[in-house]
This record gives structure tokens, sequence and C-alpha cells, in this order.
């Protein structure tokens, strides 16, 4: 049904590259600033900043993320010291691992974490885990990897809408003068689109250790308020627009969101790992920065995330509900000038 809708937003907003998607800009420092500094006089005029303000600024969002991921760090060296087994002359029950018996093409949870020892731990410190994993991979620096923990309630209420409303499109900024254009009158800022799709696998087996070690104390106090089963995990694929117009389930996902539901019942959390997908140089480049997966990781939570917990309706909630529904039920009055106005809101 909202094919037209597709179709309108490559034909008024997209002209396809002729170069490949990523290209790496061999530039010096003074090369960078020359070339924006315009754009950062206009971002500083809108802020009401000096340029030198608006650098202070960004060097302070670094320092800040550093911190992060250090805090994290340390968070997870406890985590460690908690599930950690000291030689001991007792035996202790291995735990093996269950084999899958489902189709689900998503890489089982339990072949990154060691579920039974994670049980003991609480669902902080499996966060702080979680965050240590992911900043430790490409060689220490964490590139092509997003993660998050995610309140199992919150992820319930995004995938009540996602099985309704399963796809989308979401802007991701493309600065570059040769990439796909969208001319507005508000901003020069050239955008390009990536389609969205949702997709669900069966439910994961709710954890459980062999037996209490009685060595590893506890630190986990999470009760289920019941005794089902843990949600479906789920995954969500971006992919270009035009590259899905042009080649549809062949086309190449730039980014993999998924839902790991492993630790739903027994943490009430949901664990995100996000995978960009590798350059096909082979040379530590990707087809997506960083940044723009952090872009489409937060505007799944715009449009999908529609009240809080009493299920009472956020203060701007209702515009992403809105243009969510009328891209699906109403696709001519689709505008795709207010989507790109909301997405970008910060």
């Amino acid at each position: 049904m909202h094919r037209c809708v597709l179709q309108n937003l490559t034909r008024r907003s997209i002209v396809p590259r002729v170069t490949t998607t990523r290209r790496t800009l061999h530039l010096n420092n003074q090369d960078i600033l020359s070339k924006y500094a315009d754009k950062l006089s206009l971002r500083a005029e809108e802020q009401g900043v000096s340029v030198l303000k608006l650098k202070e600024n960004a060097k302070k969002l670094q320092e800040e993320e550093k911190k992060r991921f250090r805090e994290a760090n340390e968070e997870a060296i406890r985590a460690r010291k908690a599930v950690a087994v000291e030689p001991s002359s007792v035996s202790r029950p291995e735990v093996a691992a269950t084999p899958r018996k489902d189709s689900s093409p998503v890489k089982p949870l339990g072949s990154i974490l060691n579920l039974p020892r994670i049980l003991s731990v609480n669902a902080s410190q499996v966060s702080a885990l979680w965050t240590a994993y992911h900043a430790s991979r490409s060689e220490g620096t964490g590139r092509g990897y997003l993660c998050a923990s995610i309140p199992l309630e919150a992820y319930e209420r995004m995938t009540a809408v996602a099985t309704e409303y399963p796809t989308f499109v979401l802007p991701v900024p493309r600065p570059d003068p040769e990439a796909i254009q969208v001319n507005l009158n508000t901003t020069e800022t050239p955008y390009e689109f990536q389609f969205m799709q949702w997709a669900f696998h069966e439910s994961p087996p709710i954890p459980s250790a062999a037996e209490p070690d009685p060595f590893v104390p506890s630190t986990n106090t999470y009760q289920a308020a019941d005794g089902s089963s843990n949600p479906p995990t789920s995954s969500i694929l971006f992919t270009p627009l035009q590259e899905f117009k042009m080649r549809n389930s062949f086309a190449t996902p730039y980014l993999v969101l998924t839902h790991y539901t492993d630790l739903a019942r027994t943490h009430g959390i949901v664990l995100l790992r996000g995978e960009i997908t590798p350059g096909s140089g082979n040379d530590g480049r990707y087809l997506l920065s960083q940044e723009d997966a952090q872009i489409l990781s937060m505007g799944v939570q715009k449009f999908y995330l529609w009240s809080d917990s009493n299920g009472v309706q956020q203060k701007d909630g209702s515009t992403g509900e809105s243009i969510l529904r009328t891209f699906h039920e109403k696709p001519s009055e689709f505008d795709w000038q207010e989507m790109l106005k909301y997405s970008t809101q910060l």
C-alpha cells in the first residue's frame, strides 16, 4: 500500500549516485576546516554561539562519550568478578549450550555471552558487560557495532507497533555534494533515505543453570511478572531506498539491528546489537558511519515508541504515530517533508 510513497520519495528527493556509497577523502585538518567553514558558521549561528564555542561543545561531547565508556568498562570489570569462577577442588557441573531448533538467521545470544553465568548478575551489570564487549570489537575501537540495553516494557510497546507497521523510511544526512539531494527551504543539508524492515523470529528459551553455584553470589533480584515465555527475537534491516527499489530482497542491508530477548524474563531487559556492513575493500571501511547508524537507531524509537510505560502518549509521540500511520494507511497524504522535519528534531 505504501509503494507509491516509496516511488514519490525516490522521484522527488533522490538522485542516484554514480559512485560508491561510501568514499574516503584523504584530507588534512586544514582542508576539512576550509571545506566545512560555511556549514560550521551556519550551525553556530543557528545555535546562537561562536564557531569556537561550537567546537568546544563538540569536544565536550566526545569527552563525555569517553567517560561513559570508561565507566562502563569499570562496571564490566566488577561484573566479571561477580561471575568469575575461582579454582576449587569441588566439582561443578558444566552447562552445555543448547543447540538451536529453529530456522532463525539471528546469531544466538548464547554464542556471545555465557548465559548460565549471566543469570547471577543484575541487569545493570549485564548492560555493562554488553557495552564493554562491543567496545572491545574491531581491535578495541568498537567500530562497526552499536549496543544498548532496552527495558522490556519499552521493547514490547515498540514491537506491538512494528507488527502492524513493519516498514518505514528514515533519513540520514549526506553532506557530500555528490550525495543524494533533498532540496528544502529550511535547510541545505542533503539527506539519503533508508528503507527499514522489521522481522520477527522464534522466542528463545529462558536460560537456566543446571543448579545454583554456591561459589558465585548472585546480585540478580529481578522477578518476572509472570511465568510466561520470552517474547520473540526481532531484527531490523536498513537498506538505501534507491537500492531497495532496484533490487528488493536482494539489496544489501547497510545496518542490521537485532533485539535479543533471552534475558527478558530473568532480568527485564532486551539486548540490542547493531552490526554495520563492512565495505567490499576489506580495508576497515563500512557502508555506514557510526553516527549514521546511531541516527537510524534513534529514529526507530521516534516512530515506534508511541507511549510511556503507563500507556500515556508522549508530548511529541502523536507526531511520530501520525506520520507512521499515514505512511501505511493514507500513502497519498504522506508528507515526506514533515517526516524529514520531525526525524531531524533533537
